[in-house]
């Protein structure tokens, strides 16, 4: 605690360190440094901290957006295919046969 009592902030030359910024090693005064997670922070070192946080965020929520988007895109392909058998299943025997296109002296026969 002696060494801090004769050291100075590296932003205010003219007031005492009360803290040393474990990232960095540099010596501050009250209001350069503040509290973050428990640890007490130079405020360059806490900006760098939410920087990396921020940019490990958005690629995560960019993964889930990806997975969501070919969750969705596979729901819609298979509500098409089912959709579609749906129209296949009501459309009359003769058309599956191929009887409903010939012609009329065929049908009467």
């Amino acid at each position: 605690m002696e060494e801090l009592t004769h050291r100075r902030c590296r932003n205010h030359r003219s007031r005492e360190a009360v803290a040393r910024c474990p990232q960095c090693g540099r010596f501050f005064c009250r209001e350069c440094i503040t509290e973050h997670e428990d640890r007490v922070l130079c405020t360059a070192c806490l900006d760098r901290l939410m920087e990396s946080d921020s940019t490990g965020r958005a690629i995560e929520w960019g993964k889930l957006v990806k997975a969501g988007q070919l969750m969705l895109g596979i729901f819609l392909l298979w509500m098409c295919f089912y959709y579609f058998g749906q129209v296949l299943l009501s459309l009359p025997t003769a058309f599956h046969e191929g009887t409903l296109w010939g012609s009329k002296q065929a049908q009467t026969r």
